[in-house]
C-alpha cells in the first residue's frame, strides 16, 4: 500500500475471526479506491487486513472463541481488551468504527466509546431470526448504521429504528463458483479414477478439536467403500501442524491446500463435501457441491443454545429454503456412520445429489450475486455515514 498523508481520515475496524477478517479487507480494499487512497485503517484484524494497509491494536486470533464454556475460559484477557480497544478508539478519534460480526466484543466496545460522537458502524446483522430477537432493539440504542448480508434482515432492525443497508454478502465475491477442476486435478495429479471429497473441518482451535476426530472416523468408513476415495483440505491460517497430526492415519490420500483459488479449484473437482457449519457451507451452496454440514459444541453451550435457538436448522442455505436441502448432523446425530451414509448417498445416488444441486443453483441470487458488488455497496454505505457527519471523506 502506497504511504497515506496522515491527515487522511481513519477508520477504526474490528474483526474478531478469520470471516471477518475476510470482509474487513474487501472493504477496506473498496475503501482504498473509492477515495484515491487518502484514507488510513488502526483496529483489530487478521493477515488480510494487514496485507491491506491496518495499523493492528492487536491480532483477531485473541478473540476466536465460541461457545458459553470457550468463552469462559478467555474472559479476563477479553475484558482487558474491551479496555485497551476502547482507549484507543478515544485516542485516536477515527472518522468512524466499523465493528464485523463478532458481536460478544465488539458490542461492549462500541458502549463503551458511545458518547465520543463517533459514528458506530456494525457489518453482518446478529441473526435476531434465529434466536433472542430482543437483541434488536439493544443494538439499536447504540448503533448509528447496520450493514446485513442478507435481503429479509432490514426490517428487524428499521421497525426499531437503526439505520441499516442490504449490502449482499461478501461471498459472492470470492470465486467460489469460478473454480477450474481440470486445474486442481493435474496440479495434485488426481485421476478420473479417483473419487474427491472436499473436507472442511472449521477454522477455529475448537472446532478443529471437537470434529477432526469424528471426521477421521467417517473417512474411515468412506473409505472402505470407495477404494479410490482422495480428499482435499483447505488450511485455514495457522492450522496446518494441527491438521497434518489429525490426518496423519487417515485411510486416504489427503492433499492439504492453502489460498482460495485451490480451494475453488478443488470444489470444482470434487464431487462432495464434509463441512463445518459456517460460511464456507455458502461457498459450497455458491459452488453447487452436495455437501453434508457437521457441528459440534461442548454440552454446556448446547445446554443453554437449545433452549433460545428459533430456527429449524443451523445451515443458512436450509434456512432459506425451509427444508432440509442439505443434510445437517449436529451434536449427538454428528456421528462417523451418520457422516459417512449421507457422503456415500450423494457419492452413489445420483437423484440425491441432483436435488441438492438444484437447489444450491438459487443462493446466489438470495445473497446479491448479479445485483451489485457487495464490498463496494458496504464502502459506499460507509463513506454516506461518515459525509452525513460532516467529515471529509476523500482528498
Amino acid at each position: 500500500m502506497p504511504a497515506v498523508a496522515s491527515e487522511a481520515p481513519l477508520y477504526f475496524i474490528m474483526a474478531g475471526e478469520a470471516s471477518g477478517d475476510l470482509l474487513g479487507s474487501r472493504l477496506m480494499h473498496a475503501l482504498k479506491q473509492k477515495t484515491g487512497g487518502h484514507i488510513r485503517f488502526a483496529g483489530i484484524g487478521g493477515p488480510r487486513m494487514q496485507a491491506e494497509g491496518m495499523d493492528l491494536l492487536f491480532p483477531q486470533a485473541e478473540l476466536a472463541h465460541f461457545g458459553v464454556f470457550e468463552l469462559l475460559c478467555h474472559i479476563p484477557n477479553i475484558l482487558r481488551r474491551i479496555r485497551e480497544t476502547a482507549a484507543a478508539i478515544r485516542a485516536q478519534k477515527p472518522v468512524a468504527v466499523i465493528s464485523i460480526d463478532a458481536p460478544d466484543f465488539c458490542f461492549r466496545v462500541e458502549k463503551q466509546v458511545r458518547d465520543a460522537g463517533i459514528p458506530l458502524i456494525h457489518y453482518v446483522a446478529p441473526t435476531v431470526w434465529a434466536w433472542r430477537p430482543e437483541r434488536a432493539a439493544k443494538i439499536a440504542r447504540f448503533l448509528d448504521h447496520l450493514l446485513v448480508l442478507l435481503p429479509f434482515e432490514p426490517p428487524y432492525f428499521a421497525r426499531e429504528g437503526l439505520d441499516c443497508t442490504f449490502v449482499g454478502h461478501s461471498i459472492v465475491e470470492g470465486g467460489a463458483d469460478h473454480g477450474d477442476a481440470a486445474r486442481f486435478r493435474a496440479r495434485y495429479g488426481v485421476t478420473g479414477h479417483d473419487v474427491l471429497v472436499t473436507v472442511l473441518p472449521g477454522s477455529r482451535a475448537g472446532e478443529l478439536k471437537r470434529l477432526l476426530p469424528v471426521f477421521g472416523d467417517a473417512v474411515r468408513l468412506l473409505a472402505a467403500r470407495h477404494k479410490n476415495l482422495t480428499l482435499t483440505i483447505p488450511v485455514a491460517h495457522g492450522m496446518r501442524a494441527r491438521l497434518e497430526a489429525a490426518i496423519a492415519n487417515w485411510p486416504a490420500r489427503v492433499i492439504l491446500t492453502e489460498g482460495d483459488q485451490d480451494k475453488y479449484d478443488g470444489f470444482a473437482a470434487s464431487a462432495a463435501a464434509l463441512a463445518c457449519s459456517g460460511t464456507v457451507a455458502l461457498e459450497l451452496a455458491l459452488a453447487e457441491l452436495p455437501a453434508v454440514i457437521a457441528y459440534r459444541l461442548s454440552p454446556v453451550t448446547v445446554f443453554f443454545y437449545r433452549r433460545l435457538i428459533k430456527t429449524r436448522f443451523a445451515n443458512l442455505v436450509n434456512i432459506m429454503h425451509e427444508k432440509m436441502l442439505v443434510p445437517e448432523l449436529l451434536q449427538e446425530t454428528c456421528t462417523a456412520d451418520r457422516l459417512a451414509d449421507a457422503l456415500d448417498e450423494l457419492l452413489t445416488k445420483p437423484s440425491v445429489r441432483d436435488a441438492q444441486k438444484a437447489g444450491l443453483h438459487q443462493v446466489g441470487a438470495w445473497l446479491g450475486q448479479g445485483q451489485f458488488v457487495p464490498s463496494e455497496r458496504a464502502a459506499e454505505t460507509v463513506l454516506q455515514v461518515v459525509a452525513d457527519r460532516g467529515c471529509r471523506v476523500a482528498p
